[in-house]
């Protein structure tokens, strides 16, 4: 027998998810308030189907909004494919989330799997303090480093999307980097002080239209390379722009960095798994 979509909703074995649907220059996130452990039964299974975009929601990622006995809440953020790691635009659509939830009233610390953060939010612009920067690694004509995900960054004019999925999938996919994966980002060289940039995703294996520890990694590699006494960098994204601003501790180190952009309420809903 074949069940369709109506008859799902009424199998005994369904469990109603509420959600919301956030967006951070073009990043988009199913976001649920998991402060009661109602959804602690999420399996990876089910996160992967609310995030695919044909039989789910739709979505780069999903956030569990849950309790933490040392800050406001905790960011469990997952990715399309059900792994795990830090988001910087999923954080940030956290922290409006939450504002909206009434867990803060606009300065918020708040827990992730890279560690503890501040944020804060003015309007619909939110920014994040990111975990320290310790090393910046060149890596033959490219650079790698942690933004609280792991980042490959290479210069490069073609930034069409042709090409950053064939060499995002290629650098992605190599030998060095193909058990734990990489995000891979391309950037093109504006200004002293700004660039823009296109990030294939792991865990999305795909583009993005942003990507906020992407836009973090590059902007300091370009602070990096030019040796620039500015502490700001302006980010231009497929879906935006975004700001990076940094203390410079020494060659290759950055503390006191902190990623900024808007972030929108996009709609909410139910539904069953």
């Amino acid at each position: 027998m074949t069940l369709t979509a109506y008859d799902f909703l009424y199998l005994p074995t369904m469990r109603e998810i509420q959600f919301v649907k956030y967006e951070g220059t073009g990043n988009d996130f199913i976001l649920i308030n998991n402060l009661s452990g109602n959804y602690d039964f999420l399996s990876f299974t089910m996160i992967t189907h609310l995030c695919d975009r044909k039989f789910g929601i739709g979505a780069d990622g999903l956030i569990l909004i849950n309790v933490d006995s040392t800050s406001d809440f905790y960011m469990d953020y997952f990715n399309a494919d059900g792994s795990k790691s830090f988001c910087g635009n999923g954080s940030r659509c956290a922290v409006l989330y939450t504002y909206a939830l009434g867990i803060h009233k606009g300065t918020t610390t708040f827990n992730a799997i890279d560690g503890k953060h501040a944020a804060s939010l003015l309007n619909n612009v939110v920014a994040i303090e990111m975990c320290d920067v310790i090393e910046i690694h060149q890596f033959n004509n490219a650079y790698v480093l942690n933004t609280g995900s792991p980042h490959y960054v290479e210069f490069n004019d073609d930034l069409t999307n042709e090409n950053i999925v064939r060499t995002g999938k290629e650098i992605r996919y190599s030998e060095p980097f193909k058990k734990e994966g990489i995000n891979v980002n391309l950037v093109r060289k504006i200004a002293v002080q700004k660039i823009e940039i296109v990030t294939y995703e792991r865990g999305v294996e795909d583009e993005t239209l942003s990507c906020g520890t992407g836009a973090t990694a590059c902007a300091l590699v370009h602070n990096y390379l030019s040796k620039s006494n500015d502490n700001a960098v302006q980010v231009v994204v497929k879906g935006g722009e975004l700001s990076v601003s940094f203390k410079r501790e020494s060659e290759g180190k950055y503390s006191q960095i902190v990623l900024s952009g808007p972030a929108n309420f996009v709609f909410q809903g139910t539904i069953h798994v």
